[in-house]
């Protein structure tokens, strides 16, 4: 029970060290610029889903003192409308306290049985608090890739009426033919569909994201600020020893089959005998005879022993033989889990390296190139060297390289947020080593 104990208070300690700020100047900070740890921040404030699994998991830790208590005792009282007639005289009423007393043993291992179930309900709260995490960090970079995506098409819109408006001279001086205004004016009218459809998305997403944050949906969110991605430091064999240590699936299995087996040891002890204490108190009155005894009228006080009978051993029998089943099938799903994780964190892992190379190839070699050979065409083109349609085709390539490297970024920023949350920690530095603490620290 002590590990419970420690478990709540540090839930405590965290719950208050994260309200420091209060919903209201995180609320307002998210009109202004924020970074991701901001909606983090504010999420794991309001979001109700982890208030939800919290409450359950505090829930099952007072199940502990109800589990390990002993029944509550019985208080009897008897009245007899026509007095039983004893030797001492008439019996008017009778009372009588009794106390349940299991068998030893039985209290504690059905108190084993609430910890590993209290186990499971806080990997549970750990497991809904990572998804809400992830959640809000793949929005966040879902809606930087849409803002970024609808500054892209404002810039190239622009770009395309000044190169609609240099086409119209050139028509007019028998430089360009009429396809090539229509070939123009079609890609600016591509440009104005794709801003409007960013911006109905832009709306979606946040929507998404505030419905996260437990905000109004048409709640405002200010300027998002990018955090500079880093290198992953691990490998492939690094990333699946940390998702077999920490991943919440393959706890909980681990956690189900250590329930399991305190489930098969409370029901050995369920098949052995409950005991039974007690005390009964008799009220005598005077007999209605002429000769009395010496002890006439005095009332009985007495003592009460008992224990219950395991007789039927089908039903204690079948009580084991389950307990036996949920043992297996436990280790089964805690197997089929491992396996799981391993496939997940693989395909992730690839996702993650492919969305990295994307970056790397448009950034750095792709989109200088287009942006090189846009200058190129613009240059033949005023000196009559190029026609009007190579000037608009390489400004179209320009346009869909940039829109491939913000989606590239997001995309690494949402696997990236995925992939940490099935390993259960950053992946992008080192975790620090642990050193001694000094007393100061320690309070």
């Amino acid at each position: 029970m002590k590990w419970i104990i420690s478990l709540a208070l540090v839930i405590v300690f965290a719950a208050t060290l994260v309200g420091t700020v209060s919903p209201e100047g995180t609320d307002t900070r998210l009109n202004n610029p924020a970074t991701v740890q901001d909606l983090v921040a504010y999420a794991y404030q309001n979001n109700p889903r982890i208030r939800q699994v919290r409450e359950a998991w505090r829930e099952i830790i007072e199940q502990y003192r109800i589990s390990t208590g002993y029944p509550d005792p019985e208080l009897r009282f008897t009245y007899f409308p026509e007095p039983i007639e004893t030797r001492l005289g008439p019996q008017d009423w009778m009372a009588s306290l009794n106390q349940r007393i299991p068998f030893p043993g039985k209290l504690s291992r059905a108190g084993k049985v609430v910890e590993a179930e209290a186990r499971v309900a806080h990997i549970k709260l750990d497991r809904t608090v990572k998804e809400v995490m992830a959640s809000v960090r793949r929005s966040f970079y879902e809606l930087l890739y849409i803002r970024t995506a609808i500054r892209v098409a404002a810039q190239n819109r622009r770009l395309l009426e000044h190169l609609r408006k240099l086409g119209e001279t050139a028509y007019a001086k028998d430089r360009a033919s009429l396809m090539d205004m229509v070939k123009a004016q079609s890609q600016l009218g591509q440009i104005r569909y794709d801003e409007i459809l960013l911006a109905e998305l832009e709306q979606t997403e946040k929507t998404r994201l505030n419905g996260i944050l437990n905000r109004a949906p048409d709640a405002k969110i200010g300027k998002l600020l990018e955090a500079k991605f880093q290198p992953v430091v691990f490998d492939l064999k690094g990333l699946y020893r940390l998702a077999e240590t920490n991943q919440e699936d393959l706890r909980m299995a681990r956690a189900l089959v250590d329930r399991a087996d305190a489930r098969a040891e409370l029901a050995r002890f369920e098949n052995l005998p409950d005991f039974n204490v007690g005390v009964s108190y008799s009220s005598i009155g005077q007999p209605d005879i002429p000769v009395q005894p010496e002890d006439s009228g005095r009332d009985v006080f007495g003592f009460q022993v008992g224990v219950t009978i395991p007789l039927w051993f089908d039903k204690n029998s079948g009580r084991t033989a389950r307990a036996q089943a949920g043992i297996r099938k436990a280790k089964a799903a805690e197997e089929a889990a491992l396996t799981d994780i391993h496939t997940r964190v693989h395909d992730l892992f690839f996702r993650l390296n492919n969305a990295r190379r994307l970056v790397t190839l448009y950034r750095d070699d792709l989109l200088p190139q287009a942006m090189n050979a846009m200058e190129i065409a613009e240059t033949w083109y005023r000196e009559g060297q190029a026609s009007f349609p190579d000037f608009v085709e390489t400004q179209a390539v320009y346009y869909n390289f940039q829109l491939a490297l913000a989606r590239a970024s997001a995309d690494y920023g949402k696997v990236l947020a995925s992939l940490e949350q099935l390993v259960g920690q950053t992946i992008t530095r080192e975790p620090a080593k642990a050193k001694e603490k000094t007393p100061e620290e320690m309070k």
